[in-house]
């Protein structure tokens, strides 16, 4: 069995660590305490004017992820994706890979296979997590979308910093990099702000083509946690097994922080022109020598969206 093997199953459009499950189709509800991005935007909200077909591919307004990468766009909500993708984004969760097989298994197929295009209108300043109240207003109405949380201990991931007190050269702390309004990359400098635009993750090849690298800037270590179980599987017999588990934080580091991660794939990855180097790090070996930090097989609790009911729209 290899040593190391790259996942390239990172969501179109989607990257708190939450789960999905299914239970009954019929409407449930738990108490919890109301995330604090949500009230921070406003609790319950709704779209202008809003449209849902099945239709091609668009180009989406802006990701839709559980990062804060967004544009303003005047209003305007535009994407076609299937209703999962719509889900993850409306509650800002983010599945693992396994996590969102195992929900499709138990709802209808095409939860996970048609196509909606949605294309609203809201105010000219709404930001990015008050177009998700809206979705989950739209979908509560037009999709009869009932869901409600669980708190369940699950077999995790823990971030934690691979030596106390102690971080790696590419963990950096946003303040001492460029700021997010300005014009970050040049060719001197390029390497070292990767990616340009702040809050989302991105993936390239190195300029020399021998590595993968990743990285964020203005990004937090709860959203670095989230994101990492869709870049990485390890060897069978690692302690990490079973391969996706979701990840916490635990490294106890507050704030925002440019991230920069630079590994070796094992072999060619689709997408990226990228010569496989055998002595190059694994990505594992990379995160603890370039950000300082490694992960820890543990159990405990997170909370789990439960889909409890759900329909096919009528199309306007």
């Amino acid at each position: 069995m290899n040593k190391r093997r790259l996942r390239n199953r990172m969501l179109a459009a989607v990257i708190g660590v939450a789960g999905l499950m299914t239970a009954p189709l019929k409407p449930q509800t738990a108490a919890r305490a109301v995330p604090a991005w949500q009230i921070a935007a406003g609790r319950k909200m709704e779209f202008e004017v809003a449209s849902i077909k099945r239709g091609a591919i668009v180009q989406p307004s802006f990701p839709l992820d559980d990062s804060d990468a967004f544009t303003p766009t005047g209003g305007r909500f535009v994407a076609n994706f299937p209703l999962d993708v719509y889900i993850t984004f409306a509650y800002k969760t983010s599945p693992t890979w396994d996590q969102r097989q195992a929900m499709l298994a138990h709802l209808p197929g095409w939860v996970g296979t048609d196509r909606y295009t949605i294309e609203a209108k809201a105010p000219g300043n709404t930001t990015k997590d008050q177009f998700r109240l809206m979705v989950q207003s739209l979908l509560a109405d037009r999709f009869k979308l009932a869901i409600h949380f669980e708190t369940q201990q699950v077999a995790l991931l823990a971030l934690t910093l691979a030596k106390p007190g102690k971080v790696g050269p590419n963990l950096r702390p946003h303040a001492d990099g460029p700021p997010c309004n300005a014009v970050a990359v040049s060719p001197a400098n390029a390497a070292d702000v990767f990616p340009s635009t702040c809050f989302g993750y991105a993936m390239s090849a190195t300029p020399n083509h021998a590595r993968l690298r990743t990285g964020a800037r203005n990004t937090t270590m709860p959203l670095l946690a989230a994101h990492l179980p869709n870049l990485i599987v390890p060897a069978q017999g690692s302690v990490l097994e079973p391969t996706v588990r979701p990840v916490v934080d635990q490294t106890g580091l507050d704030g925002n922080f440019d991230v920069l991660i630079e590994w070796s794939p094992e072999s060619k990855v689709p997408g990226f022109e990228v010569e496989p180097d055998p002595v190059g790090p694994t990505f594992l070996d990379a995160m603890r020598d370039q950000l300082g930090l490694k992960l820890n097989p543990t159990r405990g609790p997170i909370q789990i969206l439960v889909i409890d009911h759900v329909e096919r729209p009528t199309e306007n």
